[in-house]
């Protein structure tokens, strides 16, 4: 249990640097937001009436450019671009669909951009961590894992709990997500791999994923969370991956008492399990021998092409058009990424290390870093008036990297190359929060255009593209045979997305001095999605017992059906056919 302990410390440490982290990146001061959006003069912002942005619509064409110039209720608080001032400003007004289209398109890319990210580059370095930290599968499974895959869904939640305007996209999106997950991800692989379900760990995790969800649920109803609430939260995780840790460690106990009672080792089951193992190193050896002469007369400009290379031509050979299709608006942010993002991999001889690509990291990822904070504004931030935050990172990266790299070899890593998982994991936290924050922002400009709530945003456009991944990931994972992996990734994935994404997100806020987070619900439709992820989820804990924990594709079709029941009821609420009667 004490190395249970450590290990969780170093959790709850890293957890703590992406806070720090974001909060640099979301503090607001009067030099940032004069850089941000230089056309709002400050002595003018407090003359003019907040007024809900949405109705600007309403407007004339010819006024909508100055509303939204004008009014505070339209700024983005983040990001690169403006996209209302884009819509309203440089496109005409016969333009507009054309706008939306290209906006809509942007939007597909930008999700593209978070599962590269947290696929390729996120989630092997948080790999490469706990094995580093010597974390134990089960601790990293329900910790670094799930952060990795979650990683989309978190760094949302958390730009959009920075903004109480947003509150309600990030609280739809993992609602939305939740609802999405439990019936048509879980539903899907029922239906293509009828399987019997882990008894113990599906009661485990869906009374704990109740239990989140009652809590988000009446922080609503208090349409507050305080500092304690956040912290109870993620107070809450811990403890349940401490009740999966020791659960893990009382089963494997049992089995190995039954199976030192009940299946003495024989010597020919003891003479096959080592014939293998021999058999297979041996192959791999010569191969690695082999591979490794090949790289040894490989020039230091010829393993840097090697390694910014994105596509492999055997492998472009062997794909279908459609995956090939995909590739192509894959391979610019490939490129970019592994520019700027280190990965180690402590699967690999030599740990990933690429000499040449590693020594430019040291100039480009703490570049990068600075260049993304405050969507740049630390990075332009001039020093005594005269030199610039970036070009001081510049300097002290190229000193670091020559050092690097006259003080190692193309050969063998360093011995601190391990530090590089660290770097390449803030490296790629950070693309992924400017995605996020991307995200949320054409969302909600997407919600001002065609009057939506943030709400019905979030549990449909937000959470089918943070979710899409991770149910194709599942999906393949049930045709390959392992359907039970799968539904347990269902419900592992999902309660580390509400309970960090919301104790982070308003941790995130109270930080930056406010007491608490207020949460203003939009309407019936918020209660709609809250009373309905409850539903779901008393459901399935009351009918899988009763079936005897055998999903058949019957179950995985009634899922379906109370999904898409959800769905119209959803969009019926937010249009307006279905509400309270006023008294």
């Amino acid at each position: 249990m004490a190395g249970g302990l450590l290990n969780q410390y170093w959790v709850l440490s890293l957890l703590y640097v992406l806070l720090m982290v974001e909060t640099v990146s979301g503090a607001r001061s009067p030099a940032t937001g004069a850089y941000i959006s230089p056309q709002f003069p400050a002595s003018g912002v407090n003359l003019i009436p907040v007024v809900d942005c949405r109705e600007v619509c309403g407007l004339n064409a010819s006024d909508r450019c100055g509303f939204i110039r004008t009014n505070p209720d339209c700024r983005s608080d983040g990001g690169y671009l403006d996209y209302l001032e884009g819509i309203f400003c440089h496109f005409p007004p016969s333009l507009l669909p054309l706008a939306i289209t290209l906006y809509a398109f942007w939007l597909l890319y930008l999700f593209l951009i978070l599962g590269v990210t947290a696929a390729k580059f996120f989630c092997p370095n948080l790999s490469a961590i706990s094995t580093t930290l010597k974390l134990s599968h089960n601790v990293a499974g329900v910790t670094f894992l799930a952060f990795g895959n979650g990683a989309p869904d978190i760094f949302s939640a958390m730009v959009a709990f920075s903004d109480p305007r947003t509150a309600g996209l990030a609280l739809g999106a993992l609602f939305g997500a939740g609802v999405l997950v439990t019936t048509v991800v879980a539903g899907g692989i029922a239906i293509l791999r009828p399987f019997t379900v882990a008894s113990r760990p599906f009661l485990r995790d869906i009374i704990f994923y109740m239990v989140a969800v009652f809590l988000t649920f009446t922080a609503l109803y208090r349409g507050k969370v305080t500092l304690a609430w956040a912290l109870g939260y993620l107070g809450f995780y811990v403890f349940y991956v401490v009740t999966v840790v020791l659960c893990t460690w009382i089963y494997q106990w049992q089995q190995r008492r039954s199976l030192v009672y009940s299946m003495p080792a024989t010597p020919e089951m003891l003479s096959d399990s080592e014939e293998d193992p021999v058999s297979s190193h041996t192959s791999s050896y010569d191969y690695s021998e082999e591979y490794r002469l090949l790289l040894d007369h490989e020039t230091t400009a010829q393993i840097l092409l090697r390694a910014l290379n994105p596509l492999d031509s055997r492998t472009w050979r062997n794909k279908s058009v459609y995956w090939r299709a995909l590739k192509v608006f894959k391979l610019p942010v490939e490129f970019l990424l592994l520019l700027t993002v280190p990965v180690v991999d402590p699967d690999k001889d030599d740990g990933n290390w690429k000499r040449p690509l590693n020594c430019l990291h040291l100039v480009i990822s703490p570049l990068f870093l600075v260049l993304t904070l405050q969507s740049g504004a630390y990075g332009v931030y001039e020093i005594g008036g005269l030199f610039p935050v970036w070009a001081v990172v510049v300097i002290a990266g190229t000193a670091l990297a020559a050092v690097t790299f006259f003080a190692t070899s193309n050969s063998e890593p360093p011995r601190l190359h391990w530090l590089f998982a660290f770097l390449g994991f803030l490296t790629s936290a950070l693309w992924i929060n400017a995605a996020a924050t991307e995200v949320v922002n054409i969302l909600r400009s997407l919600g001002v255009v065609f009057r939506l709530s943030n709400t019905v945003l979030g549990l449909t456009l937000m959470a089918w593209g943070n979710s899409i991944g991770d149910a194709f990931s599942d999906f393949t994972l049930a045709r390959q045979g392992y359907p039970r992996m799968a539904f347990s990734a269902c419900f592992g994935g999902i309660i580390f997305n509400i309970l960090v994404g919301v104790g982070l997100g308003c941790l995130l806020q109270i930080s930056r001095g406010h007491a608490e987070v207020k949460l203003e619900p939009d309407g019936l439709l918020v209660w709609v999605l809250a009373g309905t992820l409850g539903l779901s989820l008393v459901c399935s804990l009351v009918s899988v017992p009763l079936q005897c924990f055998q999903l058949n594709k019957v179950y995985g079709c009634c899922l379906l059906l109370f999904y898409l029941t959800f769905l119209v009821v959803a969009l019926l609420t937010e249009f307006g056919v279905i509400h309270l009667k006023s008294v």
